[in-house]
């Protein structure tokens, strides 16, 4: 049984506006009269009419994401599906769309402009930020709500975003790798013009630098996150008589290219070579095992996705609101992957 706002509200015995109200969040309604309303909700199946929704609010009801064709393996990268997940999850409760584009690199600006003045969404989230993101500037000239998964470090002006501390988070695993006696600690990392691959970068070697290990560039390699990628690099630095011993990587598909190296070069991942990763939340591979495959700093992509939307959609809600700024520990969780560095 599906009902209507109108049918929802007589069989609860409230007002059409006070049933609205308790399902778009309204700080007026009790927290006891919302809880009664969310529930006869899911039990009737209701769902808001979205085009009722934004002729009465003068609102498109949808929130974009807009990808470069530069960065289209997003769209197959298992970490932007789960922030979808999570962010779709929580536009859908609140009535809103979620509106995807991918777009020519030459053309974000114009894409950006035109969706203002057309009015096709409320708000945009930004993905894969640079150290000195051109977006940033361009949004806050539009006057476009928006949100940045990650953080532009060289953006001096006051912006929203949702972020891991990526520098802690890599500086505590390399950290743990020293404390396992290893000292040869190879970083393969993501394209270091992203923010969150040079926050990395920083962790590791400020951790280096504490424990007086002399960083070495020819064990360090970046580039698009990929299993090839992780592959090829960690092949070449295995082949090098003074191979390294750890492997600290930024991401679970840079991982399995790695151990895929370890293998073919004879070795045991977890005895003769350590391998700490990144992103181990994810629904994509996600395991029952007790004790993990890969030793990995882990934060929810999912639930950064929900922090995210929750935190865009207030800033919609409330215009002026003091735009908020989240930053999310990982934990590191210790699985396989890691043991002592071998006796040299």
């Amino acid at each position: 049984m599906t009902m209507n706002l109108k049918q929802l509200a007589e069989n609860l015995g409230l007002s059409q506006t006070t049933v609205s109200r308790a399902l778009n969040g309204y700080p007026e309604v009790s927290e006891s009269t919302r809880m009664r309303v969310m529930q006869a909700a899911e039990q009737f199946n209701y769902r808001p009419n979205t085009k009722a929704k934004g002729l009465a609010t003068g609102r498109a009801m949808a929130i974009g994401h807009v990808i470069a064709t530069s960065g289209q393996n997003e769209l197959v990268n298992p970490v932007f599906a789960d922030f979808l997940a999570g962010a779709g999850e929580t536009y859908s409760r609140n009535g809103y769309d979620l509106f995807l584009s991918i777009i020519a690199d030459e053309e974000e600006a114009r894409v950006y402009r035109d969706l203002k003045a057309k009015g096709t969404i409320d708000g945009i989230i930004i993905h894969a930020p640079r150290m000195n993101d051109l977006r940033i500037p361009l949004l806050q000239q539009l006057e476009m709500p928006f949100l940045v998964h990650g953080r532009s470090s060289r953006e001096a002006n006051n912006y929203a975003w949702v972020d891991v501390n990526n520098r802690q988070a890599f500086e505590r695993a390399t950290e743990f790798l020293l404390d396992l006696g290893h000292r040869d600690i190879a970083l393969v990392n993501g394209h270091e013009y992203m923010d969150f691959a040079q926050q990395r970068r920083t962790g590791y070697l400020n951790a280096l630098k504490s424990r007086g290990v002399s960083p070495n560039g020819d064990i360090m390699a970046s580039d698009e996150m990929t299993e090839a990628h992780g592959y090829n690099s960690a092949k070449r630095m295995l082949s090098d008589k003074n191979r390294p011993t750890a492997f600290l990587v930024s991401s679970m598909i840079i991982a399995f290219g790695v151990r895929r190296a370890i293998q073919e070069a004879g070795l045991t991942m977890g005895r003769d070579i350590s391998v700490v990763t990144h992103d181990d939340v994810l629904s994509y591979f996600g395991t029952k095992d007790d004790v993990p495959v890969f030793t990995a700093t882990r934060s929810s992509v999912k639930e950064a996705g929900r922090i995210s939307a929750e935190s865009l959609l207030d800033m919609i809600n409330t215009p002026g609101m003091e735009l908020p700024q989240r930053l999310l520990e990982a934990q590191l969780v210790i699985g396989r992957s890691t043991a002592p560095a071998p006796a040299s």
